[in-house]
C-alpha cells in the first residue's frame, strides 16, 4: 500500500521527530528509550505519536526501525524506508545520523511546499552523494506519491535504466520547458513525444551544466531556485586527535597524577615497573656445582 501526500502538519512532527531523535542519539540515549518518551512531545491531532509507538515495538523486536518504516507504508514513503534501511546495513558506512538529517530536511521542505523536480532533485543527490545504489534508490523514488501524476513515476523509472548511457543533465534537459523553446526556435513544432516535466528555468541550468559533474548542477538549482540542500556527514579536521585518542591520553595523565602523589607520600612501588625474566625452557636448568 502506498502512501498519500500528507497534510502540511504531519510533515512539520516528521521533521521535529526526525532532528529530535538525531540529538538524542549523538547524546547516546537508547533508540528504545528515546521512543518511549519522544511521542509525547509530537502533536496529538497528527498520526505520528502513533507511528512512533509501533516504531519503539518494532525496534524492541527486530532491532530496527526501518522494518517498521516498511510495515507502515501507508504513512511513510518507499525513499525514507530505504534511508534508514540503508543507515541499517551492518556493512554500510553510511550512519543513521545522516540518514535522520536527510529525512528532516525532506520533511521540512515537504512542509513548505515541496514540488515534484524540487524533490525528485533532492533525492536523487542524497543518493548520489552517500552512494546508496541508484538501481533500489530510485525505485524508492518511484514510489513517492507525490511523483504519481504526470509520468513522474514512469520517468524515474525509466531514468534509472539510462543514466549508465546518458547524463542526468540530458535527461532534466529532454523533459523541460526550454527544450521546448529551443526545438521552436529551429522551427521544429513537431511534439516531443514524451512528458514535459521540469521548467524553463530548470531546463536552462541542466543545459548550462550538460558534461559536467551533476553535483554542480545540484548546486547551481539550489542557488538559483532555492531548492532544498542535501546535508553531508560531519568530517574530522585534519590533526585533530579523535575521541579514542583524547580518553587514551586522559588516562596516561591519570596514572603519571597517580605517580606523582605517590611519590610525595614516599609510597612508590617500583616493583610493578620491572621486567619479568622469561622462564627457561625444560632441560636448560642451571648446573649447580
Amino acid at each position: 500500500m502506498t502512501s498519500p501526500v500528507l497534510d502540511r502538519e504531519e510533515y512539520v512532527e516528521q521533521a521535529y521527530f526526525f532532528r529530535v531523535f538525531r540529538e538524542r542519539l549523538v547524546d547516546n540515549l537508547p533508540a528504545q528509550e528515546i521512543l518511549q518518551t519522544i511521542h509525547e512531545e509530537i502533536l496529538s491531532t497528527t498520526r505520528l505519536p502513533m507511528a512512533i509507538e509501533f516504531l519503539r515495538g518494532e525496534v524492541v523486536l527486530n532491532g530496527r526501525l526501518s522494518t517498521g518504516f516498511s510495515r507502515l507504508s501507508h504513512y511513510f514513503t518507499p525513499f525514507q524506508t530505504f534511508v534508514m534501511n540503508q543507515a541499517e546495513e551492518d556493512r554500510s558506512r553510511f550512519d543513521q545520523r545522516t540518514a535522520l538529517e536527510i529525512l528532516r530536511y525532506e520533511a521540512e521542505y515537504r512542509s513548505d511546499g515541496a514540488t515534484p523536480a524540487g524533490l525528485f532533485v533532492y533525492q536523487f543527490e542524497s543518493i548520489s552523494r552517500n552512494r546508496l545504489g541508484y538501481d533500489r534508490g530510485m525505485q524508492a523514488m518511484a514510489g513517492d506519491p507525490m511523483f504519481s501524476q504526470q509520468g513522474w513515476s514512469e520517468w524515474i523509472l525509466q531514468a534509472r535504466l539510462k543514466l549508465g548511457s546518458i547524463d542526468l543533465t540530458d535527461l532534466i534537459y529532454r523533459h523541460s520547458a526550454q527544450y521546448l523553446v529551443d526545438r521552436r526556435r529551429q522551427g521544429d513544432d513537431r511534439p516531443t513525444g514524451h512528458a514535459i516535466l521540469f521548467g524553463e528555468k530548470e531546463g536552462r541550468i541542466a543545459k548550462a551544466n550538460r558534461g559536467k559533474d551533476p553535483l554542480f548542477m545540484f548546486a547551481a538549482l539550489q542557488r538559483q531556485l532555492g531548492y532544498p540542500s542535501v546535508p553531508r556527514p560531519a568530517r574530522e579536521i585534519a590533526g585533530e586527535p579523535s575521541v579514542g585518542q583524547l580518553v587514551a591520553k586522559l588516562s596516561q595523565l591519570e596514572k603519571r597524577l597517580q605517580l606523582v602523589e605517590a611519590e610525595q607520600r614516599g609510597a612508590v612501588d617500583l616493583s610493578q615497573f620491572y621486567a619479568t625474566p622469561p622462564a627457561s625452557p625444560p632441560g636448560n636448568e642451571p648446573r649447580s656445582e
